[in-house]
């Protein structure tokens, strides 16, 4: 049974703890927490530490941070040549100090401390310095999936904006969505079938050839009826550029 110590008591850092916690093929040996109100009631207490120095000894050590706390953390880590992994999506390898032998364990999945996960439908993307940590790392991260992909320090980027657009981007369309309903007295339940179709056919069309709408289809006078219903500026503008987009990918690639 692989030990582990997580650092952090964000969204990221909780899902990972309760599944660690929940496991009976990893041990959780401890928690770093400057705030320990974060962690889950759930949680042994005795678990938790906010100081440096009580860190235990692990086989991994799992920084679960804001990006611009991985390198300070990672600096304060009382010991040296042990395997020390972040979990972010865009910060580099070397954030973590090179004291410690150093990793990447990208959860490719959007984080919710009020939603639960289901980590065995979760990517996995995995960097490590030497091939024998990245053994190491794949066995415990296949405790979690099986969903696992050694991934570059260069791949991760393009991934990681690859998902602020299918993700980050989509869901604030969909507030802007829910606004417009809510302006209008309109359930913005009624988008969810429609919402819920729109990822199922991606499963079996590439995106560009599911397209559908007034823009791919050149309705003119659709686009404009739009444009004359939005009063917000910007959201008027955000349309029209989305729009412009929509036409000029399709008639690049179709």
């Amino acid at each position: 049974m692989n030990n582990v110590i997580v650092l952090g008591s964000g969204n990221v850092a909780s899902h990972i703890i309760q599944f660690i916690n929940d496991s009976n093929e990893l041990n959780l040996v401890q928690i770093y927490a400057r705030n320990s109100n974060k962690i889950d009631k759930s949680i042994n207490k005795n678990l938790v530490t906010d100081d440096y120095l009580k860190i235990k000894e692990a086989d991994i050590y799992i920084i679960a941070v804001s990006d611009n706390s991985i390198a300070e953390v990672s600096k304060n880590l009382p010991f040296e040549n042990r395997l020390v992994v972040h979990t972010s999506g865009s910060a580099s390898l070397d954030q973590i100090d090179s004291k410690n032998r150093r990793g990447v364990l990208y959860p490719l999945q959007t984080f919710s401390k009020n939603k639960s996960v289901d980590f065995t439908q979760i990517p996995f993307c995995l960097e490590t310095e030497f091939e024998d940590d990245y053994v190491v790392l794949e066995n415990i991260t296949q405790k979690f999936s099986q969903k696992v992909y050694q991934i570059s320090s260069e791949q991760r980027q393009y991934i990681h904006v690859t998902a602020v657009f299918v993700s980050n981007f989509t869901n604030h369309m969909f507030t802007i969505g829910n606004e417009i309903c809510t302006e209008n007295e309109i359930p913005f339940e009624i988008f969810k079938p429609l919402i819920q179709e729109t990822l199922n056919k991606i499963e079996d069309l590439e995106p560009i050839v599911a397209q559908t709408g007034p823009a791919v289809r050149n309705d003119t006078n659709t686009l404009k009826k739009h444009l004359d219903l939005l009063t917000n500026e910007k959201i008027k503008s955000l349309y029209l550029n989305i729009s412009e987009s929509i036409q000029n990918y399709n008639v690049k690639k179709l």
